[in-house]
């Protein structure tokens, strides 16, 4: 296959990477996504057809859920990183190609990322979709932990990947994601931000959406809020109302907290300084313990993410374990979360194993000195937050752009001639 079908400026190809919080689309060899729309879809049933079953209709996109339409449920169509509903993702597909990007399917080859952990026949089935639907040129399906190993400039290394549903830890060596040592745990984003909600529900501190705040008025701090409920509120499900909850809980997070340095110890984040925060409704105050205390479980030291780390690197063959303690690449939402990259640093180092290295110094001959050499520690981590949020979809911006890569992609006449299963063989 020749690069000049697919390579050059004129056709790009278009960069789909599918999270549980947000789905980011975009041309390949760009330094970001166009789009980055919610993974949660509004929905709602319009009518039935000529035998009683009933027609749904999908709101897509971050204003189109924020509509308040009665009997609609937010939902995903993701489960475990992996496509639940295929119905629901053919429309958010059709919503990014049509409303989105304005792009025409057929022209543009398309990377898709996936989870580590995905099953073949998720896999087949993607492969499916977008030959005989949306009838692209060529696909290519990569593993997210791979594709942002590959943004760092780290073909070998360790990706901790901190997103909404869970954190895991994966081995990626040469470009190929080693799945026997993939570990994770369900502590993420949303968990964290159930812990705020239930702390702020705790102390009796009301979480009122925005579309329910008519008025407000400025009041002392921890004083009760002084505001005017919407007259006229619609009648929304518990799904939607708990959506908008989670968007204040989400704010919460970033504004707030912080992953102390060291084991959480209240007399010592006492002394730390607090940060003042205003709800929608009005109600301000300062927040100081809680503010470290709620996100804790994501470094408890046993289930947290320094134990996935040494977890999975003892499962990786030894002769790499250097390596992979001198590359742990941080990504993903709750990377940006301050002082989460200090604290991994921190829990790892002591973890290291000092057995390994000690045993080499004693030796004293050049090849103990390299093993030594290597196995330092290193947490590597994007500057910006934007770079850490989009890691695994800059790596496939990069990768999708590269003469090199471009015959590696799944062209339609290879789906043709040896059907699905092809992407077993040329996407491993």
């Amino acid at each position: 296959m020749s690069g000049a079908i697919y390579g050059g400026d004129e056709v790009g190809a278009l960069v789909l990477d599918i999270g549980h919080n947000t789905v980011r689309a975009g041309y390949g060899g760009e330094d970001s996504p166009k789009l980055d729309i919610p993974s949660t879809i509004g929905v709602w049933t319009d009518s039935q057809d000529d035998i009683g079953e009933p027609q749904y209709k999908y709101n897509i996109g971050l204003t189109a859920i924020h509509v308040k339409r009665p009997g609609m449920e937010l939902t995903t169509f993701l489960k475990e990183g992996m496509i639940e509903n295929w119905d629901m993702f053919e429309n958010l597909t059709d919503y990014i190609y049509r409303n989105a990007l304005g792009a025409v399917s057929r022209d543009h080859p398309i990377l898709v990322t996936e989870p580590p952990w995905i099953t073949p026949p998720k896999r087949e089935q993607m492969a499916e979709l977008m030959f005989e639907k949306y009838k692209v040129p060529a696909l290519y399906l990569g593993k997210n932990a791979a594709l942002a190993a590959f943004a760092n400039g780290r073909p070998t290394c360790l990706v901790v990947d901190s997103g909404a549903t869970h954190t895991s830890a994966v081995p990626v060596h040469d470009g190929f994601v080693l799945t026997q040592a993939v570990v994770k745990s369900p502590v993420g984003g949303d968990y964290i931000s159930m812990q705020c909600r239930n702390y702020l529900e705790e102390k009796n501190i009301d979480i009122i959406p925005p579309y329910m705040v008519a008025s407000k008025e400025l009041t002392k701090p921890d004083e009760p809020a002084s505001w005017k409920r919407k007259s006229s509120l619609p009648k929304v499900t518990d799904s939607w109302h708990n959506y908008m909850v989670k968007e204040v809980m989400q704010d919460f997070q970033a504004s707030v907290l912080q992953v102390s340095d060291n084991l959480y110890d209240e007399e010592v984040v006492k002394t730390m300084p607090a940060i003042h925060y205003e709800f929608p409704n009005g109600f301000h105050k300062d927040f100081g313990v809680e503010r470290f205390k709620i996100p804790e479980p994501l470094f408890n030291p046993t289930t947290g993410v320094g134990p996935l780390v040494t977890t999975s690197v003892g499962m990786c063959d030894i002769d790499i374990r250097p390596a992979m303690y001198g590359s742990v690449v941080v990504t993903g939402g709750n990377s940006n979360i301050q002082g989460f990259n200090e604290r991994l640093n921190r829990d790892l180092a002591a973890k290291t194993p000092p057995v390994c290295i000690i045993s080499k110094i004693i030796t004293y001959d050049s090849k103990s000195m390299t093993a030594l050499q290597s196995m330092r520690l290193k947490v590597i981590s994007a500057t910006g937050a934007v770079e850490r949020k989009f890691g695994a979809w800059i790596g496939g911006s990069i990768l999708s752009s590269l003469g090199s890569f471009q015959q590696l992609w799944i062209s339609k006449q290879e789906y043709d001639e040896g059907g699905k299963a092809i992407v077993q063989t040329k996407c491993p």
